[in-house]
């Protein structure tokens, strides 16, 4: 017993050298890679797998994400979103005289990719290694989730809370000459007979529920009041190539706003008015949905965007928005840095913010994948449709002057201040910085009483760098100040 502790410890010694002046990971391989005999390589291989399984495959230390496999094949590559799923850029050394691969590589801190294994070029297989998985368009990948990264607590289903109900209908229409099916969200507690409730509407509906799972969103935002009680309505596509990029887009676009828009509003308690209708999807979807909201404005006046591909048509979408006139709609985008279009939608970003859109953005270290579209489905629906808050229900006096924290906070480039005048008066908002310089003046006049909702955007006119910010509204007789987190 007293010689295989022995043994233990010394493999143990073998792995990590006693030193940390450089990462564990290295100190293995650098043991490894030292030792003449077989039997002794695989020991220090072995005793380091059973050290690294509990810990996590994809073995990560600080910024690296150290990837292994271990089998009888030729060669081994990691295909990601960092390489454009290539299946030959990133072959896995292979340590002398073992059947043990790795590769190693740093990622941002927060960042999140898909993966998969190469093996002898041409066998795609999930990392044997890692328990985390993720479905995708085209089945599931294995997942690389870096120690910052978060987790979407509201893509789970929660039995204990309230939940909306399913409507499946079909919807034929005379403009594609095709049947579409449909999945339709209503509230929990819908009232027929209520003030009505606004509409988000998915392109690729079906995979937003089911890849996404779109309706534990919305179930969970609307319980924890991020976002307003509303309707969705999950489109499935017939050919989304040709509808949302193709031959049929403008009959797919028509069909729309001509026949599927009417047919829900009048099927269900809508509001019908382009600021409470939202349009949005992702890739392809995107593209559909910026054509939508652009040519048809007086019927979506916001639209969700998620990893927008504008390539199609020359960037019709992309430069009706840009280089038309601008239209009264409000945009809200997502992206990932290890996209290959993340570049062209900063352009888009920049180029819609300078000509004056409300324009809400986040630009995350993921990639072109579901993964980052079903986490980032409530940054979307918050911007758009933040909680409806009552002033009532706060038991405000008439007398209150009162400043509500900014909504959402933290935020990315755009968020809205929210404050009460109990009576009319000159009115100065302004936002600094934590050494108290003036960042930018917002308000600078007389304002009525009643309720005032603000948008500070940080990008404008310049962008201004992460960090805490403060907020000052000064009145004739108040003043009150809030802290702003800025993350980019």
């Amino acid at each position: 017993m007293f010689d295989i502790f022995i043994k233990s410890f010394i493999i143990k010694l073998l792995i990590f050298n006693c030193s940390f002046s450089q990462s564990n990971f290295q100190n293995f391989i650098n043991r490894v890679n030292s030792l003449p005999n077989l039997a002794d390589k695989n020991a220090v291989i072995d005793s380091f797998m059973n050290i690294a399984r509990p810990a996590g495959i994809p073995f990560i230390e600080y910024t690296t994400a150290n990837f292994v496999y271990r089998g009888n094949v030729a060669t081994v590559a990691v295909a990601s979103d960092f390489n454009g799923w290539s299946s030959t850029s990133h072959p896995m050394m292979k340590l002398g005289g073992t059947n043990f691969f790795y590769f190693s590589k740093s990622f941002e801190s927060n960042g999140r990719l898909d993966y998969k294994f190469v093996l002898n070029g041409s066998n795609w297989i999930l990392d044997p290694e890692n328990r985390n998985q993720i479905l995708g368009g085209f089945g599931a990948n294995s997942e690389l989730a870096m120690p910052e990264y978060t987790q979407p607590w509201e893509i789970k289903y929660k039995a204990s809370i309230p939940h909306g109900s399913i409507r499946t209908k079909n919807i034929y229409s005379s403009n594609v000459a095709s049947t579409f099916q449909l999945q339709i969200y209503l509230p929990p507690g819908y009232d027929s007979l209520s003030s009505g409730y606004p509409t988000v509407y998915f392109q690729d509906g079906f995979e937003y529920i089911t890849l996404a799972f779109g309706v534990n969103v919305l179930d969970n935002l609307i319980d924890s009041n991020k976002i307003q009680p509303l309707i969705a309505v999950f489109v499935k596509p017939n050919n989304r190539n040709d509808e949302y990029a193709g031959l049929k887009r403008d009959q797919y676009r028509l069909f729309f706003v001509n026949e599927l828009v009417p047919f829900i509003d009048s099927t269900y308690n809508t509001i019908a008015s382009p600021e409470k209708r939202l349009v949005m999807g992702d890739s392809y979807g995107g593209n559909i949905s910026a054509l939508i909201s652009y040519n048809h404005a007086d019927v979506f006046g916001n639209c969700g965007i998620h990893s927008g591909a504008f390539q199609p048509n020359n960037y019709e979408a992309f430069n009706l928005i840009v280089n038309g006139q601008k239209k009264n709609i409000k945009i809200v985008s997502i992206w990932g840095s290890y996209e290959s279009l993340f570049s062209n939608m900063r352009t888009f970003r920049d180029a819609c913010i300078n000509k004056g859109y409300q324009f809400y953005w986040n630009e995350f270290p993921e990639g072109h994948s579901w993964g980052l579209w079903r986490a980032t489905i409530d940054n979307i629906l918050i911007n758009i449709f933040p909680p409806n808050i009552s002033f009532i229900r706060m038991d405000l006096e008439k007398s209150d002057f009162k400043v509500l924290q900014n909504y959402p906070n933290p935020f990315n480039s755009a968020t809205r201040i929210r404050f009460f005048l109990p009576s009319a008066s000159f009115t100065s908002l302004k936002i600094y910085n934590i050494l108290g310089s003036e960042m930018a003046t917002l308000v600078e006049h007389y304002l009525k009483s009643g309720f005032h909702e603000i948008t500070f955007n940080a990008d404008i006119p310049k962008p201004l760098n992460s960090g805490i910010y403060i907020c000052r509204i000064t009145t004739d007789s108040y003043s009150d100040t809030r802290k702003l987190l800025l993350i980019k």
